[in-house]
C-alpha cells in the first residue's frame, strides 16, 4: 500500500509542475508583439524592454529607418538575462539590478531583426524593423 501512496503523490507532484510550467509560460500576455512599448520622441524611437526571468515582450515591431534608443528595465533582475548581450550591435553589458538602460541602435532598414539575448542563450528578445 505505501507503494500506490508513493505513486500517487509522486503524480500530483509532476501534475503540479506541469500545470506551474504552464501557468507561468502564460503569464507573459505582452510576448505577442502587441504590447505598446514603441514611442517615438524627439526624432528617436524608443522601445522599452524588462528584463526580468527573461524578456518582455519577446518581440517588438518597431519603424524602420529611424534612430532608435532600447530601454532596457530591471527591477530587482538576478537572473542571466541582467547580462544582456546584442550580438549585431557588438553590445554585452551586465544590467543593473534595478534601473534603466539606454542603448543606441543606428537607423535599421526594413526588414532587419535585431535579436538580443542573455548571456546564456535562454532567454531572448526580438526587434522586427519594418
Amino acid at each position: 500500500m505505501k507503494t500506490n501512496n508513493a505513486i500517487y503523490i509522486s503524480i500530483i507532484i509532476v501534475l503540479l509542475l506541469i500545470w506551474g510550467a504552464i501557468f507561468l509560460s502564460g503569464n507573459n500576455k505582452n510576448s505577442d508583439g502587441n504590447v505598446n512599448n514603441v514611442s517615438i520622441v524627439d526624432g528617436k524611437q524608443i522601445i522599452e524592454i524588462n528584463a526580468k526571468g527573461g524578456y518582455a515582450p519577446r518581440i517588438t515591431t518597431a519603424k524602420a529607418d529611424i534612430p532608435t534608443v532600447i530601454k532596457m528595465k530591471t527591477n530587482g533582475s538576478f537572473d542571466c538575462s541582467s547580462a544582456l548581450v546584442i550580438p549585431s550591435l557588438n553590445y554585452r553589458n551586465n544590467l543593473p539590478l534595478s534601473g534603466e538602460t539606454l542603448i543606441d541602435v543606428p537607423a535599421q532598414k526594413s526588414g532587419t531583426k535585431l535579436q538580443g539575448l542573455c548571456a546564456m542563450g535562454m532567454y531572448s528578445f526580438t526587434v522586427e524593423f519594418n
